[in-house]
């Protein structure tokens, strides 16, 4: 993961929820997203948190998730970010080819997630 220093850009102040099941990722991804001026929300580590959580916060701006969360596939958190209308961004270990097709649009990140990336790719979906 790389670092960059924090800077004013179209993530600060945004209310963002990461979805991750690696708690040392989902701690170093959070305080990367954090310098960058990101609220974050969570990091929920299981689907049926993420849900939880997808429901019960008033505003979500964007969404990281890990596409398998222990054990688990996350494509119904995907469906309910989607359905919301919440940008979203892969972040996972495996390849963009196992998602499943629907979500083809959705940007991913292979781990080791590189933060400028992501930070890209965020600000790109927040932008659409």
């Amino acid at each position: 993961m790389t670092t960059a220093p924090p800077h004013p850009n179209v993530l600060t102040g945004r209310r963002i929820l990461l979805v991750e099941d690696d708690y040392l990722l989902a701690h170093a991804l959070g305080s990367l997203l954090r310098d960058r001026g990101v609220q974050l929300l969570g990091p929920c580590g299981t689907v049926q948190d993420a849900l939880r959580l997808l429901q019960s916060s008033d505003r979500v701006d964007a969404v990281v998730l890990d596409g398998n969360l222990d054990g688990e596939r996350a494509d119904r958190v995907a469906d309910a970010v989607l359905a919301r209308g919440i940008p979203l961004v892969f972040v996972s270990g495996y390849d963009r080819e196992l998602l499943p097709p629907r979500f083809k649009d959705v940007p991913h990140c292979l781990k080791p997630v590189d933060v400028d990336h992501l930070a890209a790719a965020l600000a790109g979906q927040l932008a659409a």
